[in-house]
């Protein structure tokens, strides 16, 4: 019976050690920008999953196309239907390691700069991607903030030439996360 305890005590111990260490949210914000001179075209999707594991840096963060919210409506048909194929690629994500990484103090304010080098899906398309990030602890939280542009073109995503002055080549890429701790 003592061993049976003393086990049970270990696993939760190693259990709670474990999801102590990462930090989620399914609330990330994600928003794109193009801005040519004949339009401005911009996306938010406020519902992306994000996993900061604090024992060693790396980071994921996922999103399902179809989620980005548009100005207009038919911008986001457009979007969903002849540029992103979301029905044929539904999910957009990133899985990466903050670069030179230092376990954060979460006892304390402060506010970390960093390099973040990863995977980034798009369109089906993965990239290496390395972008600078800011890290603002408060209170025990973790607010995580990227910005960073692309080039469609990488991705597989073709622009018809009736519309190729409507849309910029590159767009910019806004990331946001307030982390909380993991709890299973």
């Amino acid at each position: 019976m003592k061993k049976l305890s003393l086990l049970s005590l270990l696993i939760f111990t190693l259990n709670w050690h474990i999801t102590a260490q990462k930090y989620f949210t399914k609330t990330g914000h994600i928003s794109f920008y193009s801005e040519t001179p004949l339009e401005k075209i911009e996306g938010n999707n406020k519902s992306s999953n994000c996993v900061l594991d604090l024992s060693s840096g790396k980071m994921e963060f996922a999103t399902l196309v179809k989620g980005f919210q548009f100005e207009k409506a038919l911008m986001q048909e457009h979007f969903n239907e002849n540029y992103m194929e979301s029905t044929k690629y539904p999910k957009a994500s990133f899985k990466g390691q903050i670069e030179n990484y230092k376990i954060f103090d979460l006892n304390k304010n402060d506010k970390i700069v960093g390099k973040v080098t990863g995977d980034l899906t798009i369109h089906g398309i993965t990239k290496k991607v390395t972008t600078d990030a800011t890290f603002n602890i408060t209170n025990g939280k973790i607010d995580a903030v990227s910005t960073f542009n692309i080039l469609v073109a990488d991705y597989g995503i073709t622009i018809p030439s009736l519309v190729k002055d409507k849309i910029a080549k590159s767009v910019g890429i806004n990331v946001s996360a307030k982390l909380e701790p993991l709890k299973i």
